[in-house]
């Protein structure tokens, strides 16, 4: 008669013990081997192979490690833990440890049957994190089965390798460079979005028509938009330039999301930025009835909380404090990220040679309008782009001044006024909609037909001829600032708008900054992986220096502004060419300033010439303004591409009007611009207390901090934190004689040598680090990073070289006869001040067979978590302690020596007194799974159909897998006796 097995229970098959998993049949068993991984589950057929019942095997009292046995055999065992039993249940097989406040919006996520969010968190705060940590959890329940993430061309490596590093999603790049090599291997019919489950696209390359019907048939269920503030248009927006892009990506999400199953995640850091129809627009691809809903109405706002989440730094600086209404701060979690910027407006005055220049540059522009104006509406468009062209080169730096100069315009192609503006704004100017950063850094033309006339030319000739510091008195300033920066110990990141002035200052810079200062250029003439590979090339010259003076510096284009995390190797910015947007500058700025930025203080500085006349008048009205606004109001407010491009209009307007000899004049001064500037400095501020408005009106209140308490507390006693990983890996590799060098500055990571420990733990590191490098005994880096190159370790449990090293832990203290060293024992007694009365600790693993219904249908699983449970006295008279002080005696340390004969009687009889503590350890079993059980139900509460037949049982016996005996000084004087 064959034996019945249900899912979670243990059997004996092929010499060790294995789970039963939910997967199983009559004729089939699926079995994972205990304390093993997925990886490791196989399939066994009882009538073929000999399968038994097993029970876990008490702990021999002749096995007695020292006082660190319990904590390593712990966590041990939670580092191979992949799936908890709580609800989250992927937060055990990701490579991040979120902050308390990212999971906010996985707790709104879990509460939709269909999960519709905006998520418009600050700059810096986390939204890649947030959007992963949805993606991950929508996987692994199965809500979800393939993945999409739509995202600017400049960011796709940056997302694919967050997803890999971070979250163990392998996703595939489908960009204009890739897709000829996907589409190659595709099968008679199929759509690379078949073939490839999860996909980082393009949104530009996918929106157009014949690849955007391929992607709408056969759309994942899970889509993520980055930068969703571009997919959308004002409804009063002029047609033409980037609107039009906009529209165009627009079209394609309003057909993504009409898909009502599909679940759907904008990300935007500035959802409003003033114009009520593009929010309104927004929010109807989250859900179509928020385009309509009443959001000054209390219930319209309580509709939109359930969909929408954002929040400043300050929001979120201290978290899941008093302030925040819990009763204490306990689970406090403060976020450094960088205190106020310190920032400072730098002037530069031209050389005499380059003020002739420019003067005649501008006599030049001044007749050149004149005689275009006269021609028509379409030469006067043409002239005037051209103008601002050379007028931006000019200022920014004599190589992008040339090259300009000899240059056709963009805007000389063009039939129409409109097509002029179409393909000379974006090129001259700084939107802050612009998401085409690629190619927005090429010097732009100031020549109007393919010969450049003998003026132009004439001016090119004398702008080469000031290269250099002699006469380039912008390089100079930049040189003493740079100079500045690097004494202070920061590494910059120089801004410039165009690629010719990021080239010529590299090559200028280089050998003055001194010789352990490394420099590099990335420009828009590097692939978006060629960039990310320079910057890490930067870094690494610096580091292999191995000298703590050295210093890097990054010249930059706007290529890096938006999207590109910089924050782990540079701390100040420079803006070398003042932007005609102070939004550009928010974005550069944000590239360094934010989470995981490990200054209080980033430095900014902005280089103006104040006598070029165009800066200075830049920085007066533009600038002023965005700094008022954020100082007044808290927050910084994206300035409206026609308030910009109106004040830079009437900025050249004014120049080519009055030249050198209105230089001193204050702009506002001027007839005839004065009411236009109050009228804009009026929709300015407009927008700014609109902005305001909204983030208190619409500010996360669907979940409670006390909420989001719960669930930190929950999964930081089931799965424990990066403190008791590191912890971990440095007392294990230690004890197993790895050679080991703490830094020990401030940065967590460690190194180690190999060649000394076991050598079965060696085999295993050898398949995740590389053979040479364990044959060779080379130092192995452990980082606190989750993002690592080949041949290192990251110190997070999901990490192969971590999991490697508790499998090893974990094996040798079952086994008795692992050869070698054993840092973990199932058994202890230590004498300690720690405690006044015998108190037994018992490290338990318990198993739980889950139903979890999904609308996808019901998922058996089964899923283990590892508890502490502690008593006083003898077992027969137990006086249970609580959760927080089991926990706390892994910290307590042997005050004295234990005599032989008294840590032997002792262990003894707490083996002995096991078979009484059943009870207890069923009870608590019971009680765990009934907490599971509300765990599950409170997180998605919201959704009665998710909850509808949820079953958290415990599995029968719970595995007792350490007994560890701590004995006052006294009692080892009297040997088992009550003390």
């Amino acid at each position: 008669m064959s034996v019945t097995y249900t899912a979670g229970s243990l059997v004996a098959a092929r010499g060790r013990e294995w789970v039963v998993l939910p997967e199983s049949a009559a004729d089939m068993l699926v079995l994972r081997p205990l304390g093993g991984s997925e990886d490791d589950i196989a399939a066994v057929f009882p009538a073929f192979e000999k399968v038994r019942p097993a029970e876990f095997a008490p702990p021999s009292p002749a096995d007695l490690g020292d006082q660190r046995a319990a904590g390593l055999l712990r966590t041990a065992l939670r580092v191979g833990f992949r799936s908890g039993a709580g609800p989250f249940r992927s937060l055990a097989s990701i490579a991040v440890e979120p902050r308390a406040y990212q999971l906010v919006p996985l707790l709104m996520a879990l509460r939709q049957r269909t999960v519709r969010l905006l998520i418009s968190d600050d700059v810096g705060i986390g939204k890649t994190v947030e959007a992963g940590l949805i993606a991950k959890e929508l996987l692994a329940q199965g809500e979800a089965t393939r993945l999409a993430v739509l995202c600017s061309p400049a960011l796709a490596e940056q997302w694919q390798s967050e997803l890999r590093e971070k979250f163990a999603i392998d996703a595939e790049l489908v960009l204009a460079s890739t897709v000829s090599r996907l589409e190659r291997g595709l099968e008679l019919g199929q759509s690379l979005f078949d073939k490839h489950p999860h996909t980082i696209i393009s949104t530009d390359f996918i929106k157009s028509t014949r690849h955007r019907e391929d992607f709408v048939r056969h759309c994942p269920d899970l889509v993520i938009v980055d930068e969703a503030h571009t997919c959308v248009a004002a409804d009063d927006s002029a047609r033409g330039g980037a609107s039009a892009a906009s529209q165009l990506r627009y079209e394609l999400l309003r057909r993504v999301s009409a898909d009502a199953d599909r679940h759907l995640l904008l990300l935007t850091a500035t959802p409003h930025s003033g114009k009520e129809s593009a929010f309104r627009n927004l929010l109807g691809l989250v859900r179509p009835e928020l385009a309509e809903v009443d959001l000054d109405s209390p219930a319209g706002r309580a509709r939109l909380a359930e969909h929408f989440v954002a929040r400043k730094r300050a929001d979120v600086r201290d978290y899941l404090t008093k302030e925040d209404g819990l009763a204490d701060d306990s689970l406090a979690e403060r976020t450094a990220f960088p205190s106020d910027r310190w920032t400072k407006d730098e002037p530069y005055k031209l050389t005499p040679a380059y003020r002739a220049l420019l003067d005649d540059a501008i006599a030049y522009a001044r007749d050149r309008v004149a005689a275009a104006g006269e021609q028509g509406r379409r030469e006067a468009r043409i002239a005037w782009w051209s103008v601002i062209a050379l007028l931006r080169s000019m200022v920014s730096s004599p190589a992008a001044a040339a090259q300009t100069l000899r240059t056709r315009s963009e805007s000389a192609a063009a039939r129409t006024a409109q097509e002029a503006d179409a393909l000379g704004a974006p090129v001259a100017a700084d939107s802050a909609d612009n998401d085409r950063l690629e190619g927005m850094d090429v010097a732009p033309g100031a020549a109007e037909s393919e010969e450049a006339g003998t003026r132009l030319l004439e001016l090119a000739e004398r702008a080469e001829r000031l290269v250099g510091p002699a006469e380039d008195a912008k390089l100079k300033a930049l040189t003493r600032h740079l100079k500045g920066l690097i004494a202070d110990g920061y590494h910059p990141i120089v801004f410039c708008r165009y690629i010719p002035t990021a080239e010529y200052l590299a090559e200028q810079l280089e050998g003055r900054l001194g010789r352990k200062t490394r420099i590099a250029a990335v420009t828009g003439t590097l692939s978006p992986q060629q960039r990310l590979e320079r910057i890490e090339q930067l870094a690494d010259s610096a580091d292999e220096a191995g000298d703590p003076a050295a210093r890097r510096v990054l010249i930059a284009t706007d290529c890096l502004s938006e999207g590109v995390n910089l924050q782990h190797h540079f701390d100040a910015v420079v803006h070398y060419d003042l932007a005609w947007n102070p939004t550009r500058h928010d974005q550069r700025e944000g590239r360094v300033d934010r989470y995981g930025q490990k200054r209080d203080q980033v430095r900014v500085i902005a280089m103006y010439g104040e006598d070029n006349g165009i800066d200075g008048k830049v920085l007066e009205v533009l600038f002023a303004k965005h700094r008022q606004i954020k100082k007044d109001l808290g927050i910084s407010v994206s300035v409206p591409d026609e308030t910009a491009s109106g004040v830079t209009d009437a900025v050249v307007e004014w120049l080519l009007l009055h030249g050198r000899q209105g230089s001193q004049e204050s702009l506002f001064d001027l007839d005839g611009h004065q009411e236009s500037f109050d009228r804009i400095e009026r929709e300015w501020t407009s927008a700014a207390e609109r902005e305001k408005t909204s983030r208190s009106k619409y500010a996360q209140r669907a979940i409670h901090p006390e909420e989001v308490a719960r669930e930190v507390a929950s999964v930081r006693a089931a799965l424990g934190g990066a403190d008791e990983v590191r912890d971990f890996a440095l007392d294990a590799l230690r004890d197993l004689d790895a050679l080991v060098r703490d830094a020990r500055d401030g940065s967590g990571d460690f190194t180690a040598q190999l060649g000394g420990t076991p050598a079965g733990l060696r085999d295993a590191l050898a398949a995740t680090l590389g053979g040479r490098l364990i044959e060779e005994d080379r130092e192995i880096p452990f980082r606190t990073s989750p993002a690592i190159a080949r041949g290192e370790a990251a110190l997070v449990r999901t990490d192969p070289a971590i999991g490697a090293v508790a499998s090893y832990v974990l094996d040798s203290a079952l086994d008795a006869n692992t050869p070698g060293p054993r840092p973990a024992r199932r058994c202890g007694v230590v004498t300690t001040d720690a405690v006044a009365l015998r108190t037994t600790l018992l490290l338990v693993r318990y198993r739980f067979h889950l139903t979890l219904p999904s609308r996808t249908g019901e998922r058996q699983l089964v899923a283990e978590d590892a508890r502490l449970l502690a008593y006083e006295g003898l077992p027969r008279r137990a006086r249970w302690l609580g959760d927080d002080a089991a926990t706390a005696l892994l910290a307590a340390r042997a005050t004295a020596n234990t005599h032989e004969l008294a840590a032997r009687k002792a262990i003894t009889g707490a083996l002995d007194g096991l078979p009484g503590l059943a009870d207890h350890l069923s009870a608590y079993g019971a009680r765990l799974a009934d907490e599971l059980d509300a765990s599950h139900r409170r997180v998605r509460k919201a959704n009665e159909e998710i909850v509808r037949g949820l079953k958290v049982v415990p599995q029968e016996p719970a595995d007792v897998l350490g007994v560890y005996v701590y004995l006052p000084p006294a009692a080892t004087t009297v040997t088992g006796a009550e003390a």
